[in-house]
């Protein structure tokens, strides 16, 4: 497909109010605009991507699903996904996105937890959901995006004439937390039933501040099954544009798909945007980003000195938020604010935060505690009460465990999460300084500072480091980041020691896996 089929649609005049934010508007009237267009170069139209979704919400009705009923989607970024996620949007569906990293046991936990009555599976993942489903019972509608295979019906064949559904309305997704620390949580929003058209209250938003529009080019470089990329990417329909959409992130090859398709929008986590600072200044600056309009990060704190590198190479388009799948609290903020207020994760924009330590008492301005929001919207973790009542005080407000500040103007900062909180010796370190250091040194492709246990302090501050291409690791490389480290950061905020490692376990969201590396480093550090 030509780069101009994709840039030379330009924005409707209409207003949000004039217009329905679905994508059957542009279904009707541009049913060749691609909504979606694969990394491989596979694009799928709106006219497609519609007709799917309708096909699919009918055989689902016909099958006996109605509205608030369950459907659980185990696929990779395929070409179908956006098809078979707007077939439940439409239908009034609750739908799950299951991580694809996950093992069979979670996926059974999950299929059982949200008591799925029907799940999708992409062609690659069939083994993963036949041991899933060998592990749990109930889920009785089972189909594949490919053809017809053993156990599993071909969505498509069986969708195909299939008689509409005759009452479509709003669905909402059903989403569940990353599982890094115990079982993955279901997390339950309010079911909409809304009129078809009808958007999310954070349509608009995206819309109004990274300005999401029908010509934007939005590159998704994240898995689907994520909140805010599925979230995002659904948006991007609501208003007509294209979805680029990569099936796994590489710094090199997302520059290159800014380049070829002049993609307007992205939203990254810190992760990509630093592993694109790494790459050699020559090659980094041979791509032209000049389309980009508006560049998002988020689901991590950003070392501040490689947010300035950011907003140096991609100019004042820098945005940033803070959230989660639960919705309870989001912030936000542009580069100007960022720069008057370096380090701040933005103001509240739905909810409104309060910082108040482990007895529930307000903290003053500057002091860490844990965050939580007065006035967010409204959710449950499935099948855990205990869980959702952990997550509210006798205010109401709710939290999800982050921890951080607020400043004298009202905007937030993150340290970590309680989880990641390092306990030396009675003190309370926040590993996210260190980590931010460490990834600011030219050396250093990636890093991660943890915890590990000491028989006498309780634990102490280790770390583990990615070298960039052509550093050395050894005693000596050792030193000089540990030096480094101690010359701008108080001593026993700092690791005692280093490793050095061929890759850090990270999510393919770029949240790295703390369990993990403590569990590697637990005996052979016990002692340090």
């Amino acid at each position: 497909m030509a780069d101009t089929t994709v840039a030379e649609h330009r924005p409707h005049a209409d207003t949000d109010e004039e217009r329905l934010l679905f994508p059957d508007t542009y279904a009707e009237q541009e049913p060749d605009r691609p909504a979606y267009i694969m990394a491989s170069g596979e694009a799928v139209s709106y006219g497609e991507m519609v007709e799917a979704s309708r096909a699919i919400s009918g055989l689902l009705h016909g099958r006996g699903l109605r509205h608030g009923d369950t459907v659980a989607i185990l696929m990779s970024n395929e070409a179908a996904y956006f098809k078979v996620a707007w077939g439940l949007q439409r239908a009034g569906l609750r739908y799950v996105a299951i991580a694809t990293r996950l093992g069979a046991a979670d996926v059974a936990y999950i299929l059982g937890n949200c008591e799925a009555d029907a799940l999708i599976v992409g062609p690659s993942l069939l083994d993963l959901a036949r041991e899933a489903l060998a592990l749990t019972d109930g889920v009785a509608e089972r189909f594949t995006t490919g053809p017809d295979v053993d156990g599993f019906e071909s969505l498509f064949e069986a969708s195909a004439g299939s008689a509409p559904n005759p009452d479509e309305r709003e669905g909402v997704d059903l989403l569940y937390s990353s599982g890094t620390t115990g079982r993955p949580k279901g997390i339950v929003a309010t079911l909409p039933l809304a009129p078809l058209g009808t958007g999310p209250g954070f349509a608009t938003l995206f819309h109004e501040k990274w300005g999401l529009e029908h010509d934007s080019i939005y590159l998704s470089p994240a898995p689907l099954y994520h909140a805010a990329p599925l979230r995002v990417c659904m948006t991007v329909h609501r208003y007509g544009g294209t979805v680029i959409v990569m099936d796994r992130f590489d710094a090199a090859a997302a520059l290159e798909l800014i380049q070829r398709y002049r993609v307007t929008e992205t939203q990254m986590v810190p992760t990509m945007l630093i592993r694109m600072l790494k790459l050699p200044e020559e090659e980094r600056h041979s791509y032209d980003v000049s389309s980009l309009r508006c560049v998002v990060h988020a689901a991590a704190p950003m070392p501040a000195e490689a947010k300035r590198e950011v907003i140096d190479w991609f100019g004042p388009i820098v945005r940033e938020f803070y959230s989660a799948t639960e919705n309870y609290l989001f912030t936000e903020l542009g580069t100007e604010e960022w720069l008057s207020h370096p380090g701040s994760v933005g103001a509240p924009l739905s909810g409104t935060p309060h910082i108040l330590d482990d007895d529930g008492k307000e903290l003053p301005v500057g002091q860490i505690g844990t965050i939580w929001s007065e006035g967010g919207l409204w959710f449950e973790y499935l099948g855990d009460p205990d869980k959702t009542a952990e997550a509210r005080n006798a205010e109401g407000w709710t939290t999800v465990g982050d921890l951080g500040h607020l400043d004298e103007d009202g905007y937030l900062y993150l340290a970590d999460r309680r989880s990641d909180l390092i306990l030396c010796g009675g003190a309370n370190i926040y590993p996210q300084e260190a980590e931010s250091h460490l990834l600011g040194h030219p050396d250093v492709a990636d890093a991660a500072v943890f915890g590990i246990p000491h028989d006498e302090l309780g634990q102490v501050v280790h770390g583990a480091v990615q070298l960039r291409e052509g550093v050395e690791a050894g005693p000596e490389t050792e030193q000089r980041l540990l030096t480094y480290l101690t010359d701008s950061l108080s001593s026993f905020k700092c690791p005692r020691r280093l490793d050095f490692l061929d890759e850090l376990p990270r999510l393919p969201t770029g949240k790295v896996l703390k369990r993990v590396l403590q569990q590697r480093y637990r005996e052979e550090h016990s002692q340090l």
